[in-house]
C-alpha cells in the first residue's frame, strides 16, 4: 500500500491529467456552432465557453447516436476502472475523500477506559483448551501449532470490532484481501459487471453497469444476492463476496438472487467477461429533445461530457436529458466538473461532513455555467444511481436546474478513508458524509425524484421507458 490515506464512497476523488492546450475559434466561428439564446451571452469570452468551444479536440461522428468508450475490468461485482492519482486509486463506485487524515501512531496507547482481560483470558482459554476438528487421534494439537495462528487471531479480532460498528462500509482487509486490492488497482480483470454493497447486513446490487453480462443476465438494482456459487452471503463483507464472484473470461458463475417482487429466490447464471462500458453516450431525437447518457464518473467523463455538450448546443436542440440510471459513481471531482456547466461560480455542489473530527470540506461550482436560463433540462435516476451520480443530480436539482424523474437513487451518502494497520493489511472506515447543497445528507432511502415513474421489468421486455417518455413530455410542455 502507499503511503497516503485511501478514501472511497461509491465515487471516486482524484485529478484530470494537465497540460492539455485549448483553442478557440473566431467570433464568427462561435456563433456558428452555438445556439445564443441556451448560452449564458457573459459567458461566450469566459473559460466555460473556451472549453466548450476548443476547436483542436475531435468532434463525434456526423450521426444521431454517438459513444465513447473505454475498456475496464468487472471484478466479480465490482467494476474497477483502473486509474491512479496522488495518494490513490480510482475504483468506480467509489470517490476518495479530499483530506489527508492526521497520521496514525504505530504504537498507538491503549484506551484507559477499556478493560482488555476478557479479550486475554480468551485467548488463553483458546491456548488451553481448543481442539481443531480435523484432528482424528490422541495426539495433542495446541492452538497455536500453525505459526500464523496469532496473527489470524489479531486480524479476527480486528474485523470483529469493524463489524461492532453495525456500518457495511466499514471493514478489516487482512493480508490476502488487501494484497487482491492493490493488484486490482493495477491490472485488467475479468467478472461480470455490476457494483455491489452490503446494504441492511445483506450483500446487495448496486446496480449492473449497462452493456455488461450482469445486465444481460436480467441482474437490477436492489438484487439480494443471497448465495455465490451456492455459498451463502449472510455475513459475507464485499471483498470476500468479489473473491467469490471474479474468475476467468468465459467460466460462469451462479448467483441466488431475491428481487421485491418475487415469491422466492431464483438462480441467475453469468458468464464472466472483459467488459467495454460506454462512459458517454449521446442521442439526438428527432423530437428536438437531446439525450446525454453518463454510465459512470471516469478520470475521463469530464473531457467526454464538455464534448458531448458541444455536440449538444451543435445540434441546435433546446431540451436535454441526463440520463444517470444506473450509474454507480467514480470520481468526485467529474461530479464537481460536470455540475460546473450548469452552475455559477462558488455555488455548493456537495460537503464532506466529519463530525466535527475534522474540518468540513465543500465542494464548488468551478463556473463554468455556460447555459442561460433558457435551457430546459430533466435529470433521470433510479435505484442504481449512486454516489457520485446522486451528488450530480441532488446539486443540479438544488439549484434549479432541472428535475429529477424516475425512482428514490440507491442512497450512498457516507466517506470511507482505508486506512493502513500493517505493512499488508488496511481498515476501510466511513470518516464522513456526503451533505447536499439543502444542507440535508444524502438519505439512507435514495434521494426522491420529482416525479415518481417505475420501470417494469414488464416495460424492459416490451423495449418501453416510461422514464425517458415522461421526461421528453415534461421538457415539450415548459
Amino acid at each position: 500500500m502507499g503511503k497516503y490515506p485511501r478514501r472511497t464512497t461509491s465515487c471516486l476523488r482524484g485529478r484530470q491529467a494537465s497540460g492539455t492546450k485549448w483553442e478557440v475559434g473566431s467570433a464568427e466561428q462561435q456563433a456558428d456552432v452555438i445556439p445564443h439564446e441556451i448560452i449564458t451571452p457573459v459567458r461566450h469570452t469566459g473559460l466555460g465557453f473556451y472549453y466548450l468551444t476548443g476547436y483542436n479536440l475531435p468532434m463525434f461522428d456526423e450521426k444521431k447516436s454517438a459513444t465513447v468508450t473505454f475498456t475496464t475490468a468487472v471484478i466479480g461485482g465490482i467494476c474497477l476502472m483502473v486509474a491512479s492519482f496522488a495518494g490513490g486509486f480510482f475504483v468506480a463506485g467509489t470517490v476518495w475523500g479530499s483530506q489527508k487524515a492526521a497520521s496514525l501512531s504505530t504504537g498507538a496507547d491503549q484506551p484507559a477506559n477499556v478493560d482488555f482481560s476478557p479479550v486475554w483470558k480468551a485467548w488463553s482459554v483458546i491456548d488451553e483448551k481448543f481442539v481443531p476438528v480435523s484432528v482424528g487421534s490422541s495426539t495433542p494439537v495446541s492452538a497455536t501449532t500453525s505459526p500464523n495462528s496469532a496473527e489470524e487471531r489479531v486480524w479476527g479480532m480486528i474485523e470483529g470490532l469493524a463489524a461492532s460498528l453495525n456500518d457495511p462500509y466499514t471493514f478489516f482487509l487482512p493480508p490476502a484481501e488487501n494484497e487482491q486490492f492493490a493488484s486490482d488497482m493495477s491490472g485488467s480483470f475479468e467478472g461480470v459487471g455490476m457494483e455491489i454493497a452490503v446494504r441492511d447486513r445483506v450483500l446487495t446490487v448496486v446496480s449492473p453497469l449497462k452493456g455488461t453480462p450482469a445486465e444481460r443476465a436480467g441482474i437490477k438494482s436492489r438484487d439480494l444476492v443471497l448465495k455465490i456459487d451456492g455459498v451463502s452471503t449472510e455475513g459475507m463483507d464485499v471483498g470476500k463476496a468479489v473473491q467469490k464472484i471474479r474468475g476467468p473470461k468465459g467460466t460462469v458463475v451462479t448467483f441466488t438472487m431475491l428481487r421485491e417482487g418475487w415469491n422466492e429466490p431464483k438462480e441467475i447464471k453469468v458468464t464472466r467477461d472483459v467488459i467495454n462500458v460506454p462512459v458517454i453516450t449521446t442521442t439526438a431525437r428527432p423530437d428536438g429533445v437531446y439525450v446525454i447518457s453518463v454510465a459512470t464518473f471516469t478520470a475521463s467523463a469530464p473531457d467526454l461530457f464538455r464534448k458531448a455538450l458541444r455536440e449538444f448546443v451543435q445540434s441546435g436542440d433546446r431540451a436535454l436529458i441526463l440520463d444517470l440510471r444506473g450509474n454507480p459513481g467514480g470520481y468526485l471531482e467529474a461530479a464537481v466538473d460536470m455540475a460546473s456547466w450548469f452552475l455559477p461560480l462558488g455555488k455548493v455542489v456537495v460537503t464532506e461532513d466529519y463530525a466535527g473530527h475534522a474540518a468540513n470540506v465543500v465542494h464548488r461550482s468551478l463556473g463554468y455555467n455556460v447555459f442561460s436560463d433558457k435551457l430546459k433540462m430533466v435529470i433521470l435516476v433510479d435505484r442504481g444511481s449512486a454516489s457520485a451520480a446522486e451528488i450530480l443530480a441532488g446539486a443540479l436539482r438544488a439549484h434549479g436546474v432541472g428535475k429529477l424523474v424516475g425512482t428514490n437513487t440507491f442512497g450512498k451518502g457516507s466517506v470511507q478513508e482505508l486506512v493502513e494497520i500493517t505493512p499488508d493489511t488496511a481498515l476501510k472506515i466511513t470518516v464522513a458524509r456526503w451533505v447536499g447543497p439543502d444542507g440535508v445528507q444524502i438519505p439512507p432511502d435514495g434521494i426522491v425524484p420529482d416525479v415518481v415513474v417505475e420501470l417494469t421489468e414488464e416495460d424492459g421486455k416490451a423495449d418501453k421507458d416510461p422514464q425517458l417518455d415522461e421526461a421528453v413530455e415534461m421538457l415539450k410542455g415548459e
